[in-house]
């Protein structure tokens, strides 16, 4: 089963080559706009907006993208 995240986990992803840094702002389970896209989402196949800690910026991430960081 994939990982299930909660909105102020602290969490990684590849991004561009490298490992991008976050926090998860909310849970989306239905198909929305979110960080200037639109997001196909449902409750079976979530997606999280996380927002990035070094640019500060928004992204959209299926659970598979994101790793949990330790400790949080």
């Amino acid at each position: 089963m994939t990982e299930q995240f909660k909105k102020g986990d602290k969490v990684t992803w590849q991004s561009h080559g490298s490992t991008a840094e976050g926090t998860v702002q909310k849970k989306i389970t239905s198909d929305t706009e979110a960080a200037g896209r639109t997001v196909r989402a449902s409750q079976d196949e979530p997606q999280y907006l996380v927002r990035s800690d070094k640019s500060g910026n928004d992204a959209v991430h299926k659970p598979e993208a994101l790793t949990k960081k330790s400790g949080s």
